[in-house]
Parts: C-alpha cells; sequence; structure tokens
C-alpha cells in the first residue's frame, strides 16, 4: 500500500466525520436516539447522503497512485450537497419507516406478515442508498427512475449488495465498540470496496451505460469535474 492508498483513506475518514460532526455529537449527547425521532429524523435525511456522495466522488477522482488534494472532497461535498440530499432522503425514509413497523408491530398479529416485508424493505432500501449515490457521485443524472433501477440493481447484483451489506455491519459494530478508532480507521478501507461495488452495479442503473462507449467514457471521467470545479452536471451520461 503506498502513501498516496493511506493518503486517500485518511481524507475520506477526515470527510466523512467533519460533514456528519452533528449527528455523531448528538448520538454522544443520547444513547437513545430513537426518542428524539424528528431531530434524529432530520440530520439522517440531511447529512450521511451528501457525504457519502462525496466520498464516492473523492475516491473516483483520486485512482492510481496519484494523492488528491483535500479540497478536491470539499468541492465535490458543496457540488453534489442538493442532489445527494434529494436522492439519499427517499431512501432514508423508506428505512425508517419499515424500521417504525417493525418495532411498531413485531408483538401484534398483523406483525406476522407485515414485519418479514418491512425487513426486506429497509434491507434493499440500505443496500440500494449507497448504489444510487454512486450514480450521482458518477455524473448520473436525477430522477423517478433512479428510486426504482437502484434497487433493481441491488437485485440483480446480489453477491455485491450481500458484500456491501455485511462491511456496514461490521463497521457499525467494531466503531460502536471503539468510536474514535474505528472512525480514524474503517470508513474510508471499507467506503473504497463499497465505492468499487456500487460504482458497478449504478452503471446498470443508465440503460445507455452497456451500449455507449461515450456514456461510459464520460462517467469514468467525471473526476476531471471536480478538479476543474465545473462539476459533475458537466458530464455525460445524467
Amino acid at each position: 500500500m503506498t502513501w498516496a492508498h493511506v493518503h486517500r483513506v485518511l481524507v475520506v475518514n477526515l470527510g466523512i466525520a467533519v460533514t456528519n460532526l452533528p449527528l455523531l455529537a448528538a448520538l454522544q449527547v443520547t444513547h437513545q436516539p430513537w426518542r428524539h425521532p424528528v431531530f434524529f429524523g432530520l440530520l439522517l435525511l440531511t447529512l450521511p447522503g451528501p457525504s457519502l456522495a462525496a466520498a464516492f466522488a473523492y475516491l473516483g477522482a483520486t485512482t492510481g497512485d496519484e494523492q488528491a488534494p483535500v479540497w478536491l472532497f470539499a468541492r465535490a461535498y458543496w457540488q453534489l450537497f442538493r442532489r445527494a440530499a434529494l436522492v439519499s432522503a427517499p431512501f432514508m425514509m423508506l428505512v425508517i419507516a419499515a424500521v417504525a413497523d417493525v418495532v411498531t408491530l413485531r408483538k401484534s398479529v398483523l406483525g406476522t406478515a407485515v414485519v418479514p416485508m418491512a425487513v426486506v424493505v429497509a434491507l434493499v432500501a440500505v443496500v440500494a442508498w449507497p448504489v444510487a449515490l454512486a450514480h450521482v457521485a458518477g455524473g448520473g443524472g436525477v430522477g423517478r427512475r433512479l428510486f426504482l433501477l437502484a434497487p433493481y440493481a441491488v437485485v440483480r447484483h446480489g453477491l455485491l449488495a450481500l458484500m456491501n451489506l455485511v462491511l456496514g455491519v461490521v463497521v457499525l459494530l467494531l466503531v460502536n465498540q471503539a468510536p474514535l478508532l474505528g472512525l480514524a480507521v474503517l470508513p474510508g478501507c471499507v467506503l473504497f470496496v463499497v465505492w468499487r461495488n456500487c460504482r458497478g452495479m449504478a452503471l446498470f442503473s443508465d440503460p445507455r451505460a452497456a451500449t455507449d462507449p461515450v456514456v461510459r467514457e464520460g462517467r469514468r471521467d467525471v473526476t476531471g469535474s471536480f478538479r476543474s470545479g465545473a462539476g459533475p452536471a458537466t458530464i455525460v451520461g445524467g
């Protein structure tokens, strides 16, 4: 592993921590966030999505042994914030609603039928969420089709989706045991693997990507938009 790879991981870790600082601080204040659903719901709807999209865009802009500057992450976050938040919010609301159904109905007669479906919906939404954000970070457009094609891509690429889910669970467990050490080391390493998986899955969400080499090349070269400051909207394949 070269210093460029270590630098990439450290930048992603720092960027994720800084952009989600209000959420991390709130979790330190209370260990029962479900008692404050509105406050934590707003944080979840607005913070994690843009930071994850910025991390994906930064990783896409720093392939090879080139050491990319920190400002690439900041620029990607600024340029992708609105689009990433719009894409992230529906997935997060679906997860929150499904979890609430599970907690509310788990001991009722109706829960026998509803709870398994709610669990499946929550899992699919959780895994489809980074796929949709990888699509946005790669220069893809935002539309209603994305919210259907991202879950379909998860079902189509079940092994990659399962790998991402397992990695996410492992990271959460380790960070819960050692928050400072976990946040300092794990996110960048795991997100690199998740980004590689989601990038391949997200190409499926663009029907032209399989047949149009211009679209494929344009999405692959989204890195130049953040280096030049042009923004992802200028990339072909939206």
